[in-house]
């Protein structure tokens, strides 16, 4: 049986300090730009897109010091020069766990201040709480799932080789969704995992290479933002749809799931705020 002394020494026992003091340094951004780079993406941006953001461990004092709890969910535009990393902002949320504060909105204005100078654009910040909670409700991604499909996979490296398109036939429009998105973070090589929702115009997708590309990403090493932006970029180059849209729902990690929604026809109506069962 392992002691306490020895789980010490183990990777469950190195501690990580969490300020409890209002502190908006905690906030790391990252260029996106040097990320697209990466993927081929120099100039103009080919899609336009938002980022929805959830943070589940909200919690500040009331000027008697009684704590208060919310969710927060925030949207920045796909267009934002940085993204934050998401263990900042789990130690920044943090910092106001001591922090007391005469009214709501006080809270909502910060947390929109700072965020909008990590990101560098505009951010939407709203807060759910308690009396708010019975309304929110779980939701599915719509569309024909593509995990139905019996195939045979042993590919895990980003392979865009799988997608293909009938250019012969009639074009077609539809919604695809798969559950077995999984990628890696770059920063800790934790898992990350998400269901995603493909909708596209033109030639029909062949549908099992399609699934089988979505799984040969589950070994990349990408912030979600960036691998939403792979995959659309990945379709629009081997499949030539005329109209794509790729929406990603990752479960959350450290509390704060994000959610990348990037599209290119400006028909293709903003997503609404969803929950997912496995968020």
């Amino acid at each position: 049986m392992t002691s306490s002394d020895d789980m010490k020494e183990s990777p469950l026992g190195r501690s990580t300090d969490y300020p409890t003091r209002y502190d908006p340094s905690l906030l790391y951004p990252i260029e996106r730009k040097p990320m697209r780079e990466k993927l081929g993406i120099t100039g103009s941006l080919p899609f336009f897109g938002l980022d929805f953001w959830n943070a589940y461990e909200l919690s500040w004092l009331n000027l008697r010091g009684k704590p208060q709890v919310a969710i927060m969910n925030f949207t920045v535009s796909a267009d934002s020069p940085n993204i934050v990393e998401s263990k900042s902002l789990k130690l920044y949320l943090n910092s106001f766990t001591q922090t007391r504060m005469d009214e709501t909105g006080d809270l909502i204005n910060i947390l929109r201040n700072d965020l909008s100078d990590a990101f560098g654009s505009p951010v939407q910040v709203s807060l759910k709480q308690p009396g708010d909670f019975p309304a929110i409700k779980l939701q599915e991604l719509e569309g024909l799932l593509l995990d139905r499909l019996d195939i045979a996979a042993d590919e895990y490296t980003p392979d865009p080789s799988f997608l293909k398109s009938n250019q012969e036939e009639y074009p077609v429009e539809e919604t695809l969704v798969s559950h077995l998105l999984k990628t890696n973070c770059p920063v800790t090589g934790q898992p990350d995992w998400a269901s995603l929702q493909i909708h596209y115009a033109g030639p029909q997708i062949d549908q099992a290479g399609l699934l089988k590309y979505i799984i040969s990403l589950r070994s990349s090493q990408e912030f979600h933002e960036q691998c939403v932006e792979r995959i659309f970029l990945d379709i629009l180059k081997m499949c030539k749809p005329q109209s794509l849209t790729v929406y990603a729902r990752y479960t959350r990690r450290g509390g704060i799931d994000i959610n990348p929604w990037r599209s290119n026809f400006s028909s293709g109506n903003r997503p609404q705020l969803m929950r997912t069962a496995r968020q």
